[in-house]
């Protein structure tokens, strides 16, 4: 495990092209996790919960000598109205690109296409009195951004993030995210009274244990949150992380009675299909 530890741009370096962005931030939570924010393009918007294509220009071509970009789906971990744009990763030593992006230091240029799209958006959604955040691992980075978008507190009384990881330290972003959640001047007071966090593991021993998605089908969440359980008229949920936990999840939140949903036909939940990690 790496040393913890924060590197941040005083001043932004100019960016050097239209879909080039400058890293301003960078830290290291384990040897596999890690954050980084990046200036925003001034004409960019977005939806809180979307994501970009983001990376770097691969290794020369052997024969030809021309490089090619390195692109993947990544999820925007910052509000809509936040002036950077923040990105949380895994470090995949083997990894095209994340062997290469976990190097990247402040003062370094990134590639980032501007067009921002996504399921995991309040449009998706119809209205109702519950919101649910189902994460694993990286899949947190949508709900980074949610966490922190004053329309979900003022659509729903109640927001829950469950975030299931390997390990303690791999929680650490996560804690972190309800920290700033709690304290922050647009949605802190709201944050305090309807945001709830619901961190397990899956390898280290903690204080809670298990898959997110078998404390859902044997009733633990339910009993530990003291919720009676889903229902359809007043719950709605978001899932990010592996294929398999999406596939779970769908399975799972359809048995209780909600319907899927999309930006063009809203429903009871929806999943992002997209996500890298």
């Amino acid at each position: 495990m790496t040393e913890h530890s924060t590197v941040t741009l005083e001043t932004a370096t100019p960016v050097i092209s239209p879909d080039t962005q400058t890293v301003t931030e960078v830290e290291h939570y384990t040897d596999s996790l890690f954050r980084f924010r990046v200036t925003r393009p001034a004409s960019m918007r977005f939806r809180s919960g979307e994501f970009v294509m983001l990376g770097l220009m691969g290794d020369a071509h052997p024969e030809t000598g021309k490089q090619k970009p390195l692109l993947r789906a990544y999820s925007i971990a910052s509000p809509a109205w936040d002036d950077t744009l923040q990105f949380y990763s895994i470090k995949v030593d083997n990894g095209p690109l994340t062997s290469k992006l976990q190097h990247i230091k402040v003062g370094d240029q990134v590639i980032l296409k501007p067009k921002s799209v996504g399921t995991l958006v309040h449009d998706a959604l119809t209205p109702a009195n519950r919101i649910w955040f189902f994460s694993t691992g990286t899949g947190i980075a949508p709900f980074a951004s949610l966490l922190r978008e004053p329309e979900t507190y003022e659509r729903f009384d109640e927001v829950v993030l469950t975030h299931s990881c390997r390990d303690l330290a791999d929680l650490k972003f996560g804690q972190e995210l309800i920290k700033e959640a709690r304290n922050d001047i647009l949605i802190g007071v709201a944050a305090q009274h309807k945001l709830r966090y619901y961190p397990t593991t899956t390898r280290e021993i903690s204080p809670k244990m298990g898959r997110i998605t078998t404390l859902l089908e044997d009733g633990s969440l339910f009993s530990d949150l003291g919720i009676a359980g889903f229902n359809a008229t007043s719950d709605r949920a978001m899932v990010c992380g592996s294929m398999g936990l999406n596939s779970d999840m769908k399975r799972i939140l359809e048995n209780f009675g909600l319907r899927e949903g999309a930006n063009s036909d809203p429903g009871d939940y929806v999943i992002e299909k997209a996500f890298v990690g």
